[in-house]
């Protein structure tokens, strides 16, 4: 594996053009403005590389000369550590937990409907279609409480959602007046440079 990654002189993401995980690294970089080669990685078609690399061939999956990071929520930390400015995470260690806490309620109870939605399986699709929604539904208050979530500042958590909002009209799923909360946040998101920089050509179809 190091041999593989000491041959990369640069970072190397390799990315897929449609899952939010990727989304959510390249939503990260272009907030840092970091400068990375990507490696579009399309389903039955992995690279070699990425097979040696990743024993679970998944993506993201992050060179940085020799390190080799996979795992969404690992790669975008450090690159926020790796590259301080501007700072994603707070700088207290509860605000940190707490925002680490946040992000991990985000995957457990918003990203775990995503394999189904993406199940091709029509029962699988709507049962998760209608969980995701009433958890939106159930959430929109939080998303009036500050610009970005739960915070004055924009932070990996909104790193995190903003590719799954993106994403909402293609998993067929509109929200009610009462989530106008939710449709204010994403625009305010979707409106700076750095998510329109991350997005892929097929993400930008999307809507």
């Amino acid at each position: 594996m190091a041999l593989i990654a000491n041959r990369r002189s640069g970072m190397t993401l390799f990315s897929s053009p449609t899952s939010p995980y990727s989304h959510q690294t390249r939503l990260v970089l272009a907030e840092k403005g970091i400068t990375y080669e990507i490696t579009d990685v399309q389903p039955g078609k992995l690279p070699e590389d990425l097979l040696d690399l990743n024993p679970y061939h998944s993506v993201p999956t992050l060179v940085d000369r020799e390190l080799v990071l996979y795992d969404s929520r690992v790669i975008i930390e450090y690159l926020d550590e790796r590259f301080p400015h501007p700072p994603l995470m707070p700088v207290d260690p509860v605000s940190r937990a707490r925002m680490r806490l946040a992000m991990y309620r985000v995957v457990t109870d918003w990203y775990s409907q995503v394999v189904e939605l993406e199940s091709g399986d029509s029962k699988r699709v709507s049962k998760a279609r209608k969980i995701l929604r009433e958890r939106l539904i159930s959430s929109s208050e939080v998303f009036s409480y500050k610009p970005y979530f739960l915070n004055d500042e924009f932070f990996l958590v909104d790193c995190a959602i903003a590719p799954l909002l993106w994403r909402l009209p293609v998993y067929g799923i509109e929200l009610p007046v009462q989530a106008k909360a939710i449709y204010v946040y994403a625009d305010r998101i979707f409106s700076r440079d750095s998510f329109q920089d991350s997005l892929s050509d097929l993400e930008k179809d999307m809507r």
